[in-house]
């Protein structure tokens, strides 16, 4: 009797966790769906809003002053990640304390628990709390955001996903390129978008009666303006071609190689300096990847078709505007073919010095710093200034999204690093110099550590001798590809979220490969 009892309990032990392993699995692919939904929709949420800005200054600065101010690209992406990310760690919570769930063991979560814990401690201890907390309100990147980017992080890594993941998330992108090319194409011929009635209509939904936007606002595509452009483009340009180069089916090499040469147009039309550096820096990883894939003739396909689009789009576009050279090429070859002769200016004869001459006595006037830029259009200065704000407070730092209201602004030497000295500094133009400045030494280690262990993950990847990882090496390329964007451009929460999902699915990857080996 005894053991028919103990059969029993047993029997019923084992249909329990195939009953948990099963919710485990569905709660999984609901998480990953939440995913797809905000890679797919969220980028390409253009909506206006406006809302009552409460400056921690007292200034009639327009930048830093209070008042009603508008936005048209972050608000709603950002509740949008907000909302997503509040599900899906309901969910995983539901997973580990109902379903008999586990939590990976790995050093990562360390690492983003100190990176959270830097990210409140700066927040509770800054000197402008509320802005802290949610950022500038037209960029939405304070505290809450980063802490929504590290939980996606987390949730990412511990969920398990299809085989077929990177498909999913290839094809999700497809319409925010696509969108985003006839948008900047049509504003590179002078077509804004947002001059059209429809449009106007059609963002303005959510605005309060009375409110409108306004006549200067320029649509470039549904990202803030060029640099984020510029820089998303580059990490869509280096994901689509490793995707090609890596793919088995034919299909996917010309979608995923025309798809890249669109990507790389619409980097081109961005007229920023930061994407095309990136593709550089990217390309040899792509070149690997070609030279040690076993199906050759579908990853040189690949990389020709993408050229073979690239290259007469990128002499048509220089023709239109010269700075399409400038840009890209032009930052290591002086000579620009593409620029049209100018008019010889005329010499008046006047000779212009800083003395004045009254009567017979010499009036010496002030001899103010030379106009110039510093490295990377004024980024050297500005992150100078910035690091000098850091030596004030290393630990703790000042709170994400915050340095306008902190940095230096009116110092005669921004005229030798700004050109002018009333340029107003809103953002660092670096994402690391940006979460040492917010959230002190502590959060930057975490980044850097986070940033390193993804490049390792990648390498090993690239090295590994049976069939290639090609989930770790895609995505993982893709990151790598924001972390070198990351040095002259800023986060926003339509670039980053995305990123750290890549950064949770490729950790996911690394460590689950590690276990089966173990």
């Amino acid at each position: 009797m005894a053991s028919f009892y103990e059969e029993l309990n047993k029997s019923e032990i084992i249909n329990d966790e195939n009953e948990n392993a099963q919710s485990r699995a569905n709660i999984d692919k609901w998480i990953f769906r939440l995913f797809l939904i905000l890679i797919a929709v969220m980028p390409i949420i253009v909506m206006a809003n406006v809302e009552e800005v409460v400056s921690p200054l007292i200034s009639n600065i327009d930048v830093i002053t209070s008042g009603v101010k508008g936005d048209l690209f972050t608000h709603y992406k950002s509740i949008f990640i907000l909302v997503i990310t509040l599900i899906a760690f309901g969910m995983l919570l539901l997973k580990i304390f109902f379903m008999g769930g586990m939590i990976r063991k790995t050093a990562l979560n360390y690492i983003l628990a100190l990176f959270a814990i830097a990210i409140i401690i700066s927040t509770i201890a800054s000197p402008n709390i509320t802005i802290a907390l949610n950022g500038q309100y037209n960029r939405s990147d304070g505290a809450i955001s980063w802490l929504c980017y590290t939980a996606l992080l987390f949730i990412a890594i511990n969920i398990k996903y299809p085989v077929n993941v990177v498909r999913s998330i290839m094809y999700a992108l497809i319409p925010f390129v696509y969108i985003n090319l006839y948008i900047i194409t049509m504003n590179f011929y002078g077509n804004d978008l947002l001059q059209e009635k429809w449009l106007q209509n059609l963002v303005s939904i959510l605005l309060p009666e009375g409110a409108n936007i306004s006549e200067s606002s320029v649509l470039v595509g549904t990202l803030n303006q060029w640099n984020y452009m510029s820089g998303m483009f580059a990490i869509m340009s280096a994901m689509y071609l490793a995707w090609a180069v890596l793919s088995e089916k034919w299909a996917e090499v010309f979608i995923g190689a025309i798809t890249a040469a669109a990507s790389m147009s619409i980097l081109f039309m961005s007229i920023s300096t930061s994407g095309f550096l990136t593709i550089i820096v990217i390309l040899p990883f792509i070149l690997i990847l070609i030279i040690k894939n076993s199906e050759k003739q579908k990853s040189i396909t690949a990389l020709l078709i993408s050229l073979i689009i690239v290259v007469p789009v990128f002499h048509i576009l220089s023709q239109e505007n010269d700075r399409v050279w400038e840009e890209s090429f032009g930052f290591f070859v002086n000579t620009n073919p593409y620029t049209k002769e100018a008019a010889s200016s005329t010499d008046y004869g006047f000779n212009f010095d800083s003395t004045v001459y009254a009567s017979e006595k010499i009036l010496e006037l002030p001899v103010l710093p030379e106009r110039s830029l510093a490295f990377g259009t004024g980024r050297g200065y500005i992150w100078n200034e910035t690091l000098e704000l850091v030596k004030e407070r290393p630990l703790i730092g000042y709170g994400s999204d915050s340095l306008v209201y902190n940095f230096p602004h009116y110092q005669l030497e921004s005229r030798a690093g700004m050109l002018d000295e009333h340029t107003i500094v809103d953002k660092t133009h670096n994402i690391y110099i940006a979460v040492l400045y917010g959230t002190g030494i502590f959060g930057f280690i975490a980044l850097i550590s986070i940033c390193i262990w993804n490049v390792i993950l990648v390498l090993k990847a690239l090295v590994q001798k049976n069939k290639f990882n090609s989930t770790v090496l895609i995505l993982g390329i893709a990151v790598l590809a924001y972390s070198v964007q990351a040095l002259f451009n800023d986060s926003i929460p339509a670039i980053t979220s995305i990123v750290f999902i890549f950064l949770g699915i490729v950790f996911s990857q690394g460590i689950k490969l590690k276990s089966d080996k173990e």
